[in-house]
């Protein structure tokens, strides 16, 4: 089973444009992996551009073949549809936290990743741990 995740950036009108991530999604990997690797808004539409994924960040293939770079793992690379893998956009926060994922981390106007435990029935502001991944 996975730590099921979503992962969005809030726009200025404080919509939020996301995608699903099924593993990994604790702080521990996922918020470190986004803090670290993703932390420019280019480089957060990007990784939110490709779409639901399995994870943020692997070297290994869906065949567990080694890729030639580590990254996301889309469910597009093996032959779903981008269209039912696509961004979903909800127009607040309130919307975004509503969806029954594990964790939900966002890239905030202020180029600064957020992340909530979704574990309760109220999201809880969830530190994103220091240091490097290990």
């Amino acid at each position: 089973m996975g730590t099921r995740s979503r992962i969005g950036i809030q726009l200025q009108d404080e919509s939020i444009v996301s995608v699903y991530c099924h593993y990994d999604g604790y702080p521990a990997f996922n918020g470190k992996v986004l803090r670290d690797n993703y932390d420019t808004v280019e480089k957060v539409k990007e990784l939110i551009d490709g779409g639901n994924m399995s994870c943020t960040w692997t070297n290994a293939g869906w065949q567990n073949e080694t890729l030639p770079e580590s990254g996301a793992l889309y469910y597009t690379s093996r032959g779903e549809s981008l269209e039912d893998n696509a961004p979903r956009i909800d127009d607040n926060i309130v919307e975004y936290l509503n969806d029954g994922e594990e964790y939900a981390y966002i890239f905030n106007r202020f180029n600064e990743w957020v992340c909530y435990d979704l574990h309760d029935t109220t999201a809880k502001l969830t530190e994103i741990p220091a240091g490097p991944l290990a």
